[in-house]
């Protein structure tokens, strides 16, 4: 590269150079907007392009501590700058002053050839730059329980899972510590993120959403909670039939969600069941919801935090329980023995058996067939247990405006498993 640069006055490395001033223009463009930042446009542009050139030099001189120099003449320029002239209502200007300097260390990134990576830090930055009132209102309405189960979910997922062997215990070689922690983040964080939607968004978007975060908190309370409250009026047991139609739905979202990002290569296999139970429901609620006339208020479903280390506890227990079980009564009964476990686990919770089936199908115990037949198994198990349940607690009414949409949702996955 030095004898091309040499050969050419530096015009081969042109393109640099531009991709540098569109990162400064970029970041420079949201910081003018605000009258308090002491650096716009030209400034942040220059600022990277100055990294870039900083770069070039210490490269073709052999001399690296150049780049710490300019770091430094940066910062005496922002601290010259923010002395000299006091900022409105008293802002100290931290957040331009970190923007400038990562202006900087973006102009360095570009000469060394990580153009693609520069870009995307400029762009998140400008993002975080630019929604700053969202950024405090959010920060705002987060109560203590929401801050509580944002930690409570750290130490789940950088506390405790580093710390576990990832390695293979017990019969089958099908328990793995490290594995198994890490299927409890994956659910704990799906859940926590319906936990927070759902207490953030509260009554103010209707059915819909909170048919959707509900079932990506825990569908099975959601549909006890609208069981409960469906005996109001006529109107409320309505409204409450397709919130837990689309609570159940979603459920069949968050399998997908969750064979795709533990076990890629039966998503194909598994998806075409998924989508027809999903697509066959989603009939059967917008006809139930192009029903309604008028809307009653909606209750909150009561669901509890899930990164609680003793529901993630019990979850890691279920899921080697389930994954046990699994491989023991595979080995000795076939695949009899897998969908008996899965139709009784999957009563009370699907994730574990889908999570249990996928880890035996990557350990190429389970055939694709029979993990999806499983996983299907313990959805309609699920769905034939919320049946009952919202027939013993909300009444023959209520389960009549279910019936139709979970029928139709159970019809569409065995569907999908006939086409196999």
């Amino acid at each position: 590269m030095e004898t091309g640069f040499l050969q050419g006055n530096g015009i081969d490395v042109l393109p640099q150079f531009l991709t540098s001033l569109a990162i400064g223009l970029l970041i420079g463009l949201e910081r003018e907007r605000n009258p308090s930042a002491k650096a716009g446009l030209r400034t942040f542009a220059l600022v990277s392009m100055f990294g870039t050139l900083i770069a070039l030099l210490a490269d073709k001189s052999a001399t690296p501590w150049l780049i710490a120099i300019g770091l430094l003449a940066i910062a005496g320029m922002i601290v010259s700058a923010y002395l000299n002239t006091p900022t409105e209502n008293n802002d100290p200007g931290t957040t331009t002053v970190a923007a400038l300097l990562i202006c900087y260390a973006l102009g360095v990134l570009v000469w060394y050839g990580m153009s693609k990576l520069a870009v995307m830090i400029a762009i998140t930055t400008t993002t975080l730059l630019y929604f700053k009132p969202e950024l405090q209102g959010m920060s705002q309405r987060l109560s203590r329980r929401d801050l509580v189960s944002i930690l409570q979910f750290s130490v789940l997922s950088f506390v405790i899972l580093p710390i576990l062997p990832d390695q293979t215990f017990g019969p089958y070689n099908a328990f793995n510590p490290h594995n198994a922690w890490m299927m409890v983040v994956l659910i704990s964080g799906l859940s926590l993120a319906g936990y927070v939607a759902l207490h953030w968004t509260g009554h103010r978007y209707g059915a819909p959403l909170l048919g959707v975060f509900g079932g990506l908190a825990s569908s099975t309370a959601t549909t006890m909670v609208y069981a409960r409250h469906s005996k109001t009026n006529d109107s409320m047991c309505r409204l409450s039939a397709v919130v837990i139609l689309i609570a159940s739905q979603v459920v069949l979202i968050r399998l997908a969600v969750v064979s795709t990002l533990v076990s890629p290569a039966l998503t194909g296999k598994l998806l075409p069941a998924l989508a027809l139970g999903l697509v066959c429901g989603l009939c059967v609620t917008l006809w139930s919801w192009s029903r309604l006339r008028t809307e009653s208020d909606l209750p909150l479903p009561q669901t509890s935090n899930p990164t609680e280390i003793h529901a993630a506890l019990g979850f890691g227990v279920l899921y080697a329980v389930v994954l046990l079980c699994s491989a023991w009564l595979t080995d000795i009964a076939g695949s009899s023995g897998l969908y008996i476990v899965a139709m009784i686990s999957g009563l009370t919770d699907v994730d574990a058996i889908t999570l249990s089936s996928l880890r035996l199908f990557s350990l190429d115990q389970l055939s694709a067939n029979q993990a999806v037949a499983s996983i299907a198994i313990a959805y309609i198990a699920n769905m034939v247990f919320k049946f009952g349940m919202l027939l013993f607690i909300g009444g023959k009414t209520l389960a009549k405006h279910v019936a139709g949409g979970f029928a139709a949702m159970a019809a569409g996955v065995a569907l999908g498993l006939l086409l196999l």
